[in-house]
């Protein structure tokens, strides 16, 4: 088995103070559930169709890695990144005073080289925000491997700051160069779309008992979960799916989505009435005719619902949240596994039907009723 590679992304707004980061290595919070977690990582190619974004390449290449219980716990932890994916990111993202490979040495929960435990299991596929790696769902991945699920977080090649290949190569974000408009991100959520449906052939075959086919769905943040929208309507083996504050787009949602979906973020973009991207996901949200939730978190921000919060948290950073890091991701985890637990498992979670007393920071909308 590989060892899993990735990059963790920090935003602009991040103010480094280098004397609290240099002082404290990374880690990631323990998973919940009882289960230990291995990993591993893989390269696949679809020769169906050419690459999107590299001229000249006729074939689409991708990272995947792969999270699940585990029979026991093996000798070596998962690695996060490498020292040079550490190097570029933190180059890319300017910020200083740290050492260019802290964030390799970040410690993770999964175990390299130890056997799955289990059979039938159901698959959730995770998708990162536009110029993140997958590795920046980690903790959300391991939480939900330790409650008995497989998860496959993708690297989409040349969206991301760095992808790593097994043969060294490193490829960068050629989308990034140019400007954000809103055809770009249709296409990024088409692209992605096909990406999903590709690695979903490719796991149900190479692991045929390990996964169960009829149970499987799709999580992502920002791009990744506006993304989730179209492989839910693209692939009908996703049976639900989960939108981590990603505005979302009119051409990708043509027609009335009957599988279950939960949207998850922030009050300050998705309060109901408030702008265009509430606006995206309330159209959406009359469009689906099935189960359906829409939950703000208050005090987050974009960071929040992924790896780069907390990590940057733990190195004196402030991404700008009210809602410390550690916190917003034990939301984060107890709302996706509740969800995926009710529609992939039939297990009835209480925690999405009305105001939880644990999780005070949490809103139902009904946005057709104009409350939130």
């Amino acid at each position: 088995m590989a060892i899993v590679t990735g990059v963790l992304t920090l935003t602009a707004a991040l103010t480094a103070q280098p004397a609290s980061a240099e002082g404290r290595l990374p880690y990631l919070e323990r998973p919940t559930g009882a289960r230990s977690v291995g990993t591993t990582a893989l390269h696949l190619t679809d020769t169906s169709r050419p690459d999107p974004w590299k001229a000249g390449a006729d074939t689409r290449e991708l990272m995947v890695s792969l999270w699940y219980p585990a029979k026991g716990k093996g000798r070596e932890r998962a690695r996060y990144m490498t020292p040079k994916e550490s190097e570029l990111l933190l180059k890319d993202e300017k910020v200083p005073g740290v050492a260019p490979d802290l964030l390799s040495r970040t410690r993770t929960n999964a175990f390299t080289d130890v056997r799955p435990a289990g059979r039938g299991l159901p698959l959730v596929v995770l998708s990162p925000g536009f110029s993140k790696p997958r590795s920046t769902l980690t903790a959300l991945a391991e939480d939900l491997a330790s409650k008995g699920y497989m998860v496959a977080a993708i690297d989409h090649t040349y969206e991301s700051v760095a992808t790593t290949f097994p043969d060294g190569r490193v490829t960068t974000c050629i989308p990034c160069e140019g400007p954000r408009t809103p055809a770009l991100f249709v296409k990024l959520q088409r692209g992605r779309a096909a990406d999903v449906s590709f690695v979903l052939d490719e796991l149900t075959r190479r692991y045929p008992t390990l996964i169960d086919p009829a149970r499987m769905a799709m999580a992502g943040h920002s791009v990744g979960g506006a993304s989730t929208i179209a492989a839910l309507v693209e692939d009908s083996r996703l049976r639900a799916g989960i939108d981590l504050d990603g505005t979302t787009d009119a051409e990708i949602l043509t027609g009335a989505l009957a599988r279950p979906f939960l949207f998850l973020g922030k009050p300050s973009t998705y309060t109901p009435g408030t702008g265009p991207e509430a606006a995206s996901w309330e159209r959406d949200w009359k469009l689906m005719t099935g189960w359906k939730r829409w939950l703000l978190v208050d005090g987050t921000v974009h960071a929040s619902f992924n790896d780069i919060g907390p990590l940057a948290e733990q190195l004196g950073l402030d991404v700008g949240a009210k809602l410390p890091g550690k916190r917003a991701l034990a939301i984060t985890r107890a709302y996706v596994s509740a969800f995926f637990d009710t529609h992939l498992r039939g297990k009835k979670r209480p925690l999405l039907d009305q105001p939880s007393a644990r999780y005070p920071e949490v809103r139902l909308c009904a946005p057709d009723r104009g409350r939130c």
